[in-house]
């Protein structure tokens, strides 16, 4: 049996810094390397024999030490709203989701960071395949280059949401590599109001991603500030209170013009009640930040069921009255199973879960891929 070969190292997914030095043994000026930054990341252009503006002799020695890949569409669902959810292929073979939502004359991308997720959140069925691997950098920004491809937008005229498949603070440092790649301004060039992450909540990595720099808006799935309520929807609540995850939030929030979002997925008979929206009340002001109501989106698999329109909107005028800025998310691409929490390759038919992207072991409690969330982050 012959030996196997290791793969040659891909150029997609390295920021500025990194192709300098990758590009550094073949003696690549730095105007060079940023020609090559803006073939990667403006001109998405993946074939180093079409780098015509480099010399022919560079762009055969580069396309002869490296390859570059990223994630390619393999598979399109789209809802009766003009939302479209795309399956992304890997070079392993596995599958992540993400999701193109337009709105206003504006597109959204929602984008994942992990295949699977590991945090167990019992309204979302993304949890529900468990934890399979961390996306690295290239696949994470290779999903937002595929859906611009794709819808043909404009540079200036579409956001970027980490609200796809995992957990985005658990993949920190690919996360924080992916920021800097779609803040280049010679590549994505999206300022970071244009940037939002979403995250169950981890305080000592949501003090990190403040020090990103600049940080990107920020969301936090509280679902409840009751924390029976929250331990019993969502397990990270058992390793960090509400005082801890407080603090972080507020402190993110400290000296930014945009505040922080708590994030409620509202729940009928669970966490839908005027005394619910009293505690939300009082801890929104706590972090000073605001809320978005979420509508729940029905899955056969979950055994819960959305609020009704008129609770969403008692709860969203509790919130109002006492002074929080609140608005209410109305569900996009359900019917398509592209909406919040339906992420995992459900079949727009039968509502069934598929396998895909699976085709290895999943994490099992207590291996090593099982996070603990009270991890801090490397710094990079």
């Amino acid at each position: 049996m012959s030996p196997m070969v290791a793969p040659l190292p891909n150029l997609y997914g390295l920021d500025r810094q990194e192709l300098a030095a990758a590009l550094a043994p073949l003696g690549v000026a730095p105007y060079r390397v940023r020609q090559v930054h803006r073939a990667l990341y403006r001109r998405d252009a993946l074939a180093p024999e079409g780098w015509t503006d480099l010399p022919t002799s560079l762009r055969a020695a580069i396309a002869g030490r490296f390859r570059v890949v990223r994630p390619g569409i393999v598979g399109r669902t789209a809802a009766s709203d003009g939302t479209v959810k795309y399956e992304l292929g890997l070079e392993d073979g596995a599958r992540v989701e993400a999701v193109a939502i337009p709105a206003d004359g504006r597109m959204t991308f929602c984008i994942s960071s992990q295949v699977g997720c590991a945090f167990g959140c019992a309204f979302c069925m993304t949890a529900r395949l468990g934890f399979r691997r961390h996306l690295d950098t290239g696949e994470i920004v290779g999903q937002v280059a595929a859906l611009r491809a794709e819808t043909n937008v404009d540079q200036g005229a579409y956001n970027i949401v980490f609200m796809g498949m995992g957990e985005p603070l658990h993949n920190f440092d690919a996360l924080e590599r992916a920021l800097r790649i779609l803040g280049d301004d010679l590549g994505f060039a999206l300022g970071p109001r244009r940037l939002t992450v979403s995250t169950v909540g981890l305080p000592d990595r949501i003090r990190a991603l403040a020090r990103v720099d600049p940080p990107p808006r920020l969301a936090v799935s509280l679902v409840s500030a009751d924390p029976d309520v929250r331990a019993s929807l969502m397990p990270v609540a058992r390793r960090h209170s509400l005082d801890e995850l407080a603090a972080a939030i507020r402190d993110y929030g400290a000296d930014r013009r945009d505040r922080p979002t708590l994030e409620v997925v509202l729940l009928a008979g669970v966490n839908d009640t005027p005394e619910q929206a009293e505690r939300l009340a009082r801890y929104a002001a706590a972090c000073r930040a605001k809320v978005n109501l979420i509508e729940f989106n029905p899955t056969p698999e979950l055994p819960f069921a959305p609020a009704s329109d008129d609770t969403i909107e008692r709860f969203l005028g509790q919130l109002v009255r006492r002074g929080i800025t609140a608005t209410v998310r109305r569900s996009r691409g359900r019917d398509a199973f592209a909406a919040c929490g339906q992420l995992a390759f459900l079949d727009a038919v039968t509502g069934a879960p598929g396998a895909r992207g699976f085709s290895g072991p999943r994490a099992r409690r207590g291996s090593r891929e099982t996070p603990r969330c009270s991890d801090t982050p490397t710094a990079s």
